[in-house]
């Protein structure tokens, strides 16, 4: 399911990216050739108008192949090719790919939020872990916690707080249950991570309507974004040990995060979106960071740069990057073995 799961995310993800690029090159009447979804050999595909549609086998990336936009190209003077557009619009077409996993993002958490709900600090049980100590003591979802040793609580955080501090010491907790007051014994078992005491209770959720929902999805949006570039600079700086993921190191995470439901799977996509979005903004030679650059530095110059020289940088980034996806998918699985 990981692996699945995985898949469908990293294909969504790459779809959304390259349907910017796809959309944008059409709106300024660019040729496109073919989109692709996925790298190396082709699965299958079919032409509609004058694009090929493909499905190739790797699920690691894709392309928006347009007319003129490589130095080989034999629509070089295809008058609708990406060539012939001025650099406003052929930076619009390369930053379009990134600026959609931003909204991507957006829309996942701001979905997640109103399909699923964000953690109620309220004193009610959302949920009872079976085999653990409150479903011993016929504790329910759905129950109000009141009072916790005769002394009130108010919301989940006095809960859990009062909980934490007692493992391996019965507590007595009063509930609300059906307009009812209902008295249990429980005795927290002790976490062996944590060291906190825990019974086996989760929160319960509320679902926002689409404007709280759309609040939360911003703040998120830039609260994660934030924390990426400061994580990014602090591990280029040295101010943090480097801390990457490949392929087999997300779908590992996937597989931890969909323990926890779809909202946090939905959350997790978000900011593997954003990711998605930042990484290709760098400067990195075959990225379209650098593809912006280039077109910058013509914009500035008032010509282009040599697009053999240009292809050829973007080449060596490319084959840079495939030896740096190797190394990372190799500590990836140097983790899962220790």
């Amino acid at each position: 399911m990981s692996i699945l799961w995985s898949i469908v995310i990293f294909g969504i993800l790459i779809l959304v990216h390259e349907f910017g690029h796809f959309i944008t090159a059409k709106a300024n009447d660019v040729k496109v050739d073919e989109f692709s979804l996925g790298m190396g050999p082709k699965v299958f595909g079919f032409q509609k108008g004058e694009t090929i549609y493909s499905l190739r086998l790797l699920p690691l990336g894709g392309f928006v192949r347009m007319a003129g936009m490589e130095d080989q190209d034999q629509d070089q003077e295809e008058p609708r090719g990406f060539n012939k557009k001025t650099v406003l619009q052929r930076m619009a077409i390369i930053f379009a790919g990134p600026l959609m996993n931003f909204i991507a993002a957006l829309a996942l958490f701001i979905l997640a939020f109103m399909v699923v709900g964000v953690p109620s600090n309220s004193n009610i049980i959302g949920e009872v872990v079976s085999g653990q100590p409150a479903a011993a003591a016929g504790i329910r979802s759905g129950d109000r916690i009141v009072e916790i040793n005769g002394a009130k609580v108010e919301n989940w955080e006095d809960i859990v707080t009062v909980i934490h501090e007692k493992p391996g010491h019965e507590i007595t907790l009063t509930l609300s249950r059906d307009n009812q007051v209902k008295t249990v014994q429980v005795t927290p078992r002790k976490d062996p991570s944590s060291g906190y005491g825990v019974i086996g209770i989760m929160q319960s959720w509320e679902r926002k309507g689409l404007f709280s929902a759309t609040v939360l999805g911003l703040q998120n949006a830039y609260d994660f974004t934030k924390l990426i570039i400061v994580s990014l600079v602090q591990m280029i700086t040295g101010a943090i040990a480097p801390d990457v993921a490949g392929p087999v190191g997300v779908v590992k995470m996937v597989g931890e995060v969909s323990r926890f439901g779809l909202g946090s799977l939905m959350t997790f996509a978000g900011i593997l979106s954003i990711n998605l979005g930042l990484i290709n903004l760098f400067p990195i030679p075959a990225l379209d960071g650098s593809r912006l650059v280039f077109l910058s530095l013509e914009g500035l110059r008032g010509r282009p740069i040599d697009p053999a020289k240009e292809n050829f940088i973007h080449m060596i980034g490319f084959v840079l990057l495939m030896a740096l996806m190797v190394v990372i998918t190799y500590q990836d699985i140097l983790r899962l073995f220790s």
